[in-house]
């Protein structure tokens, strides 16, 4: 089944309308040529963004933390190989490859 996308941030003015007027997710998602679960995660993800700038909190950051300096990568890259040493002699001491 091929999934189709929305950009739904398109809509958004709209949706905001429609449930400032009181219209359900149901009657938006109709209005607008959408699924209810569209319209209710996008409120619900709305009203998380809005939880977190009334708390005076700064929008959450996607993916890995950077790391500062090329310091703490090159440290991150041994401690690394020196963890990957140590389970590679493990198992060969248990006897598994």
């Amino acid at each position: 089944m091929k999934r189709s996308w929305t950009n739904i941030k398109a809509f958004e003015p709209k949706i905001l309308a429609m449930r400032a007027a009181g219209k359900t997710r149901q009657e938006i998602a109709d209005e607008l040529g959408l699924n209810k679960i569209q319209i209710k995660n996008w409120i619900n993800r709305h009203n998380k963004e809005a939880d977190r700038e009334e708390a005076g909190l700064s929008p959450k950051r996607r993916g890995r933390k950077p790391a500062v300096t090329l310091q703490e990568y090159k440290y991150e890259n041994k401690r690394l190989k020196m963890e990957n040493d140590l389970l590679r002699d493990f198992l060969h001491a248990v006897g598994r490859k």
